[in-house]
């Protein structure tokens, strides 16, 4: 694997958590060439996983992969993660960078008032990447080099009424991820934590764009840069910089009417 504490992407197996997420999806495009890739994603209907990811590997494969393969993951059964990412750890001789790619929008009007609902935003998009997060690390530590891509969002800067369901599971996994990059400072894992605005893909369908918005390829780019740099942290549009800085200045009264 590449150099402890180097520049430069570290060598070895790409591992997506949420082999369809087209973000996930363009990341492992670039990172293919010369390399296994490995595409996990939730189980749709009987079968095999391989067959309902068979445009996902297609694509990966001709990007120039050496191999690409297929696992059934279950975001939301945490208890499946330990025995889940050590196998494909021991299968694959170490995973060499793990894009956390999954994640739910959630129904912000049914979330007031279903609380099953809101519980299950939450659980996908903090506590399921938290205990990813951890298993991970403790994987990655006993590598010479890894690195981890996590997902924020612009949501999660400060919550707003409009969809605080969501807004608040994405601030707790900034809190949580920033915390954890601090831990790993000095370490062979290096954790970048991607903060994009408004994305326009699948997960967005029907919703409209928003100011500094971007595509999945966009985000990829700038995910690729940023684990070639070892970052730790990136804003995709870097303008958004600006706009989370100014955010803290807005009056609450203004705040609660700010659209999703």
């Amino acid at each position: 694997m590449g150099l402890r504490g180097g520049r430069g992407i570290a060598a070895g197996p790409v591992l997506v958590l949420g082999g369809r997420s087209e973000i996930g999806l363009e990341v492992a495009l670039r990172l293919a060439p010369g390399r296994v890739v490995i595409l996990a994603a939730r189980r749709r209907r009987a079968g095999a996983i391989a067959a309902e990811l068979g445009a996902e590997i297609a694509a990966v494969t001709a990007a120039g992969a050496t191999a690409v393969h297929a696992v059934e993951f279950d975001a939301d059964d945490t208890a499946s993660h330990p025995a889940l990412l050590a196998k494909i750890a021991a299968e694959h001789g170490g995973i060499g960078v793990a894009v956390l790619a999954f994640g739910v929008l959630g129904d912000q009007a049914r979330a007031e008032q279903d609380s099953a609902h809101a519980v299950a935003v939450v659980h996908t998009d903090y506590v399921a990447q938290v205990s990813v997060l951890t298993n991970l690390v403790n994987l990655m530590r006993g590598q010479d080099d890894g690195q981890i891509v996590v997902f924020g969002s612009i949501a999660g800067v400060r919550v707003r009424r409009a969809n605080y369901v969501y807004g608040s599971a994405k601030a707790g996994l900034f809190g949580f991820a920033s915390g954890l990059a601090d831990a790993l400072h000095g370490s062979s894992v290096h954790l970048l934590l991607v903060r994009p605005g408004f994305v326009i893909g699948r997960m967005s369908a029907g919703m409209e764009p928003a100011p500094f918005s971007s595509t999945p390829p966009q985000v990829a780019d700038a995910v690729v840069d940023g684990l070639r740099r070892r970052a730790a942290r990136i804003a995709v549009p870097r303008v958004l910089n600006l706009v989370f800085l100014a955010t803290r200045f807005v009056p609450q009264s203004i705040w609660r009417r700010m659209p999703r």
